[in-house]
């Protein structure tokens, strides 16, 4: 089978597509044909050895896939070959085909294509469990998103509105923006071109947020922690800007925030029922036409590294995808 490989670690123009062998499922496994696997800003930490998790070399990247179950493994009962499937794989999903633990294995609904499955688990996952999980959102709070035009932001955007909080969307250009609006999101800021803290204020009376949602890191987070109303939480998502950013832990005292972690690898890992669940919920809200995944651009297998490019030059907005096999 195809594979694109990372045989050592270093920027996406140097990984290799390669013939490798095909997978055998082991106990609790499927091996899955792949369609589609989403991509996302873990992918492009991964190759260069910079992410949590640290794979042997080589490997493929690629943590989410959408699939059909080629085979199934030992004590493996919920799902059969020849089944329409998504998957959490970590990596490995950037290939023809790929093994998974079968209990990141979900069926996809009958109406629900291969690019939209295999689009929605890392992001809605990680925004689903940051904002019921971690900050408890309640309907009438404000919400606001940073890097709000990313996939994981997008989602949060999508996700904040559907659970009644009023949005506000903040990314790096109008085009960005009027995307988030067409989301849902009530109010927008451009933080490359206005001050954050004073749309804040404006915004928000002087009372400030309940949640802020920050994928970003770097220099946005400080000025955004200032502006966090009384008991808000700040969930810290990640550090997409590159730095991550020292905070003075008295403002924590002052305004009586919590700062809180959103690990959802880790989540998903150990509190695997608490996952599925949300899993659930967020699959019937997609069927129900509730939520809707912006799809930036799908690239074929061989122009992986390009959208590996494009995700850490932050050209995507929404999700990329790419596609293996087609999804017919």
């Amino acid at each position: 089978m195809k594979a694109i490989l990372c045989t050592h670690f270093g920027p996406p123009e140097e990984l290799t597509l390669s013939e490798v062998p095909s997978p055998k499922p082991g106990k609790g496994q499927v091996t899955i044909a792949v369609k589609a696997c989403g991509v996302n800003f873990p992918d492009t930490l991964l190759i260069q050895n910079k992410y949590q998790f640290k794979p042997p070399l080589p490997f493929s990247p690629g943590g989410e896939v959408a699939g059909i179950v080629l085979e199934v493994g030992e004590n493996v009962a919920h799902v059969a070959v020849g089944q329409r499937v998504l998957a959490l794989t970590g990596w490995g999903g950037f290939a023809e085909e790929v093994a998974a633990d079968a209990a990141t294995v979900l069926p996809i609904p009958p109406d629900m294509d291969f690019v939209a499955a295999s689009s929605m688990m890392y992001t809605y996952g990680t925004s689903y469990h940051a904002l019921k999980n971690r900050a408890q959102l309640q309907p009438g709070e404000t919400l606001l998103v940073l890097g709000a035009a990313g996939g994981v932001g997008l989602a949060a955007v999508q996700l904040g509105v559907l659970m009644g909080a009023r949005v506000i969307a903040a990314a790096s250009s109008d085009e960005k923006l009027a995307i988030c609006r067409t989301l849902g999101a009530a109010e927008t800021i451009n933080y490359s071109t206005e001050d954050l803290r004073e749309r804040i204020k404006e915004y928000t009376a002087g009372r400030g947020v309940d949640v802020v949602y920050d994928p970003v890191g770097d220099r946005y987070t400080e000025p955004a922690l200032r502006s966090i109303a009384w008991k808000g939480r700040y969930l810290v998502v990640g550090f997409a800007a590159g730095e991550i950013p020292k905070i003075p832990l008295n403002l924590a005292l002052l305004k009586g925030c919590q700062i809180v972690g959103v690990f959802w690898g880790a989540f998903a890992k150990n509190e695997p029922k608490e996952s599925q669940q949300n899993f659930k919920e967020l699959l019937y809200w997609m069927t129900e036409g509730k939520l809707s995944q912006h799809i930036h651009k799908i690239y074929s297998l061989p122009d992986a590294p390009a959208a590996l490019r494009d995700m850490m030059e932050r050209r995507v907005v929404g999700k990329a995808v790419v596609e293996v096999f087609g999804t017919t």
